[in-house]
């Protein structure tokens, strides 16, 4: 079933061209990577699905109702939820508090979101998270002083709380060391597994895009210029010229060949 449409979006910035008749279909229960070169148009594309920005023309479809023009709030309330690059956390409050924050700011009515933090129902739902996330030793650990792959699955595991049908992630490994960042690919990947949400991560890593995407797309200049399985794609000429650079391809084969030797 398509979850989300995407149809000839255009978006412009003067001279720049940020979105060029962008069209994509996303189905349920995908793990969709989102790849390009800085400006290529992967964070224009993540915005205008999250009503962070509005194209200049074109439709977005969710359930197969029109949300191109519904702001980033009512968005999250029609179950697309998203992260950032950079995490949107309490840095003073410790990890429960910041998941009982939001999940507080989850609450239909005001009344509701002001109430006493510590309610059993909320608290519950923190300790699942908690635990799902790989939170749990950091509960009383103030934000700020988390490392940063803790805060990324600390911002994850805050955007899933109101139970999102697709997820967007901007950049879930960014800032994360090479020795940590498969562990919590692992972590997000599991975690959202268990709950089926759709997922779309834009990344630059491309082991990463490699070992969790199921479909990749590759945006250039504003457009995406391939769509399909990781392998296909990442061999995809385009892609491996504007994308990846003719000599991270040829590095990352030799070591492909190293392996087998």
């Amino acid at each position: 079933m398509t979850l989300l449409r995407a149809i000839q979006l255009k978006k412009s910035f003067g001279s720049v061209m940020a979105a060029d008749n962008v069209s994509v279909d996303i189905t349920e229960n995908e793990v969709i990577g989102i790849i390009g070169a800085n400006g290529a148009g992967k964070t224009s594309f993540v915005n205008m699905i999250t009503g962070y920005l509005k194209p200049d023309s074109g439709q977005i479809l969710y359930e197969g109702r029109d949300i191109t023009a519904l702001v980033s709030r009512d968005i999250t309330r029609l179950g697309i939820c998203r992260s950032f690059q950079v995490p949107q956390v309490f840095s003073s409050a410790t990890v429960f508090e910041n998941l009982l924050i939001a999940l507080g700011a989850t609450q239909p009515s005001l009344g509701a979101m002001l109430r006493p933090l510590h309610q059993e129902e909320r608290i519950r739902e923190a300790e699942v998270l908690l635990e799902r996330y790989s939170l749990t030793d950091y509960r009383g650990q103030e934000s700020s002083l988390l490392p940063q792959g803790i805060r990324k699955l600390m911002d994850i595991a805050m955007a899933v709380v109101s139970h999102p049908r697709l997820l967007l992630l901007d950049e879930p490994t960014s800032g994360v060391s090479a020795d940590e960042k498969f562990g919590i690919m692992d972590t997000i990947m599991t975690a959202l597994k268990v709950t089926k949400v759709t997922t779309l991560f834009v990344e630059h890593d491309m082991e990463i895009i490699g070992r969790y995407a199921e479909r990749v797309l590759a945006f250039y200049d504003g457009g995406i210029i391939a769509d399909g399985p990781p392998g296909e794609v990442l061999e995809n000429d385009q892609v491996r010229q504007y994308v990846i650079g003719e000599e991270l391809h040829r590095a990352a084969t030799d070591d492909q060949g190293a392996g087998h030797a």
